[in-house]
């Protein structure tokens, strides 16, 4: 378990990331989060330490606002978890436009996590998540073809009308998989690294060829094997982290 100024930095995180605090939002005084929470003052400050540290935050002798300028995004586990708790992988004001969705032959290293035979098909889901006038990832996602079948919006590139069951159709699919196939996501890995923006990368993130990007795989599995493998890539100004137990 997680230390009690950390649980109150990842609560105030997830406000920020879910959109429930937005840019320039004043954040409670610390005696309000001490007594909200029923925690020292000290302990406030340690987890609002963290939350400036990492960009989030910005604090003045008036008190702590949200920053004005998006400069941290969700991890993947992050937007497992929101799929879990609001059956969309976006926060309020967030926004996903699907550049392509298509049934197709994928590279020798996809069919191999998917321990699948060369030349058998995948999906495929290219799409670009902002907020407002800035973009915050580009993102491919793979799945088994046999999911197609099971949960046709993962051939579409729509959204599709909201619902009270489906507040952000077309951006729950992951909680649609597992409604139709019965399987659910126990694990997950992630990797990352620093390069320079090819031209497709730069292009829809609106960056220089060549600017600096971080780039990330992540691999969500259940025991029968692979459920979505997901590329994706953000400019530099932006930020992820996520807590671990060891």
């Amino acid at each position: 378990m997680s230390t009690p100024n950390l649980r109150l930095a990842e609560h105030y995180r997830q406000l920020i990331r879910d959109g429930k605090l937005r840019p320039g939002d004043k954040l409670p005084t610390v005696r309000e989060m001490a007594e909200k929470h029923t925690v020292a003052t000290a302990t406030v400050r340690a987890g609002l330490s963290w939350l400036r540290t990492e960009g989030w935050i910005v604090t003045t002798p008036r008190g702590s606002w949200v920053a004005d300028e998006v400069v941290n995004t969700a991890a993947p586990a992050d937007r497992l978890e929101r799929v879990r708790r609001t059956g969309s992988v976006l926060g309020d004001g967030e926004t996903k436009r699907v550049l392509s969705a298509t049934l197709i032959v994928p590279p020798l290293y996809v069919a191999e996590l998917f321990d699948q035979d060369p030349g058998e098909q995948v999906v495929r889901r290219e799409y670009v998540i902002g907020t407002g006038a800035q973009r915050l990832a580009l993102e491919v996602d793979w799945y088994p073809a046999e999911f197609a079948a099971l949960v046709p919006d993962l051939l579409g590139t729509e959204p599709g009308p909201a619902t009270a069951e489906h507040p952000g159709r077309g951006n729950d699919l992951m909680r649609q998989i597992e409604q139709a196939t019965g399987r659910t996501v126990t694990n997950g890995r992630d990797a990352m690294h620093g390069r320079a923006a090819d031209q497709r990368e730069a292009g829809h993130l609106g960056i220089a060829i060549g600017a600096p990007i971080l780039a990330g795989t992540h691999e969500w599995s259940d025991a029968e094997g692979v459920m979505l493998y997901g590329e994706w890539c953000l400019p530099e100004r932006l930020t992820i982290g996520y807590e671990y137990k060891i």
